[in-house]
């Protein structure tokens, strides 16, 4: 009885002495090293340096860059959300200029972060909120999840949308290559109407993740609608944007896209694991109750408001976390302004 007793006393001590660790060591079963691993990165050859002019190249060059983020997906590192998130906001700043708005990084960050809970985002905050779910959510799509996703972007319903799912599921059965399945369903969505092109985008993003089998989609193909990619070989000032059309020049130009999509995913992927990996070193170093909160939010969103209350954390405390953070070089402020800050990796 006096060893069980003894033990039962060191154990006790044990406890109280590493709690804090254990605390920490709670914010994620697998915590990230001060030093993230060597992370996948599309090598240099797998990117054009000069124009493409032929289908067979360009699929080469989407083939290697899904490689390399393939590779990067199935990691599955704990900031992956906020990779993913990021992603999303560089889609949705393409798809907001595409319904000829005006909205860059900062203002979408705004409308949707320092909204009230629940308040209308408006319509350039409800084309975020469609790219923020194609980002979070498996990549499946039935009839009320794409007439939902319509109505976020903008786009009034019509009938001939009704077979899409249908055709998207017998993708997967098809042997065809991610990025040729993304250009067939784009160019079948701007067929059904050609106003429909950030539909087209959002599902072509959905089409590449179901036939790579990721668990949850990387926006990729709508913020390189305006880039070189998807504009005609030739002159700057007499190249024009490549739409559906000329079947095989236009799945060269989504192959283009898909692998300039990827290389600069990875490269973001690079950047935030560096900035999380400090961000996690630190971590033992909180004391605030909620830090585990902030720190989970910061690995998985975008941004996140210097003036969060939860449950465990006041306005006050998270304000001082923040400051606690930036001293460390944890994390960054967004928004460049004194109040109403955000704060992401």
């Amino acid at each position: 009885m006096a060893c069980d007793a003894r033990c039962v006393l060191m154990r006790c001590r044990w406890y109280k002495a590493h709690a804090s660790f254990i605390l920490v060591a709670m914010i994620r079963a697998d915590p990230l090293p001060a030093v993230s691993p060597l992370l996948p990165r599309v090598p240099a050859w797998a990117l054009p340096d000069g124009p493409v002019e032929h289908q067979p190249d360009a699929a080469f060059y989407a083939g290697a860059a899904l490689t390399s983020l393939d590779q990067l997906v199935r990691s599955d590192p704990p900031w992956a959300g906020a990779w993913r998130q990021r992603l999303a906001l560089k889609s949705a700043v393409a798809a907001v200029r595409l319904a000829a708005r005006g909205e860059d990084e900062a203002a979408l960050r705004d409308v949707w972060h320092l909204r009230q809970p629940g308040a209308d985002p408006g319509p350039a905050g409800t084309i975020l909120d469609a790219w923020r779910r194609l980002a979070s959510q498996p990549p499946v799509i039935d009839g009320e999840r794409l007439v939902k996703v319509m109505e976020l972007l903008g786009l009034r319903w019509d009938d001939a949308f009704a077979d899409l799912p249908g055709m998207i599921r017998d993708m997967l059965g098809e042997r065809r290559p991610a990025p040729f399945a993304a250009a067939a369903i784009a160019s079948h969505v701007i067929a059904l109407s050609p106003g429909s092109e950030v539909l087209a985008w959002w599902l072509a993003d959905l089409v590449v993740a179901q036939k790579l089998r990721w668990p949850r989609p990387v926006p990729l193909l709508m913020a390189q609608a305006f880039a070189p990619a998807l504009r005609s070989q030739g002159t700057r000032a007499a190249a024009t944007k490549i739409r559906p059309g000329e079947q095989k020049e236009f799945e060269r130009a989504v192959c283009l896209a898909v692998a300039q999509g990827a290389a600069e995913a990875c490269r973001l992927g690079t950047e935030l694991g560096r900035r999380a990996g400090r961000l996690m070193a630190v971590a033992p170093k909180l004391r605030a109750k909620g830090a585990g909160e902030v720190i989970f939010l910061l690995l998985n969103e975008d941004a996140v408001s210097g003036s969060l209350a939860t449950k465990n954390l006041s306005r006050f405390g998270a304000r001082r976390l923040f400051e606690r953070l930036q001293k460390f070089e944890a994390v960054r402020e967004l928004s460049g302004r004194p109040t109403f800050r955000l704060f992401g990796l």
